[in-house]
């Protein structure tokens, strides 16, 4: 977004001249709803290994909303119609079992196939569309309004509420899918119903960071997360933490910079995620390093 000014030293300057603008605190409200939605089901998918369900189904974001302006409707209309179909689909026809993966995985890229040429063919139907095209691909925070943000917090709260419900089985399930039904878990079913809710969480983060860029917050911070710690609690609320950090930074320099909301909050999910690997590693040498001291110790 064109900024009157640039950037200052003052970090509350910068803030105080981005909030004059109802338009960014919008965006600030957006931003933050999804990004702790994001964070808790990205989270679950990540654990689940299912990081290409989920980008397919963020994919399916864009011929929905294609469809909805072809159709004269809102694109939010569009997204959740679609991410949630296609959501349904995969866990409806894929299989658990021997091979299940396998299958989930085909039956995954042939929904992503078909889904990307629908939304070209919509494109190519609403010649107009053509201008909006990179919005739907790579977001954008511009005319969020309060009746958004009002849909938004709705859906996220709906969402939350289910995941909270079933938080603790579907982790046992995602863990060892094999004991948990062996123990009663309706591990088919809690499948089928988080792919579901990641439907309509893509469909959310989709109308902020774009269809190819959902995963910037789907994916990122979870992953990051679980790099630093295997508690799942703590691992939980430092992707919510990192998912709302990179949001609120990458909302800002898009306010100070030509580029767009989505590479902003890509970049920096990235650098997070390329931080927590180098603290990894440091941490790894430094065990090891100590390991060899206590060797020599007991050796001599």
């Amino acid at each position: 977004m064109p900024a009157d000014s640039g950037l200052s030293w003052n970090p509350l300057t910068d803030i105080q001249q981005m909030w004059q603008l109802d338009s960014m605190v919008n965006a600030y409200r957006a931003g933050t709803i999804v990004a702790v939605l994001a964070a808790v089901v990205g989270w679950f998918m990540v654990l689940r290994r299912q990081t290409f369900a989920g980008h397919t189904v963020a994919l399916a974001g864009f011929p929905g909303a294609a469809a909805a302006v072809f159709l004269g409707m809102s694109a939010s209309w569009g997204y959740f119609g679609f991410c949630v179909g296609a959501g349904a689909v995969i866990a409806v026809l894929a299989r658990n079992g021997k091979g299940g993966m396998a299958e989930e995985s085909a039956l995954t890229g042939i929904v992503q196939a078909f889904t990307l040429a629908c939304g070209m063919l919509f494109v190519a139907l609403y010649k107009g569309f053509l201008n909006g095209v990179n919005s739907l691909l790579f977001g954008s925070f511009l005319g969020v309004t309060p009746g958004d943000i009002a849909v938004l917090a709705a859906v996220a709260a709906a969402v939350l509420i289910v995941m909270a419900l079933i938080g603790r089985p579907l982790l046992f399930a995602s863990v060892d899918p094999a004991v948990a039904e062996a123990r009663g878990v309706p591990a088919r079913a809690l499948g089928v119903l988080f792919l579901v809710l990641l439907g309509a969480t893509t469909a959310e983060v989709s109308q902020i960071t774009g269809s190819l860029l959902v995963f910037a917050l789907l994916v990122m911070p979870a992953a990051t997360a679980q790099r630093l710690t295997a508690r799942p609690g703590l691992s939980l609320v430092l992707s919510v933490v990192f998912a709302l950090a990179v949001t609120w930074f990458g909302l800002g320099a898009a306010y100070f910079s030509p580029y767009p909301i989505g590479f902003w909050i890509t970049t920096f999910a990235f650098g997070c995620y390329l931080l927590a690997n180098v603290y990894g590693f440091l941490a790894r040498s430094r065990g090891t390093g100590r390991r060899h001291v206590v060797e020599a110790l007991g050796a001599s």
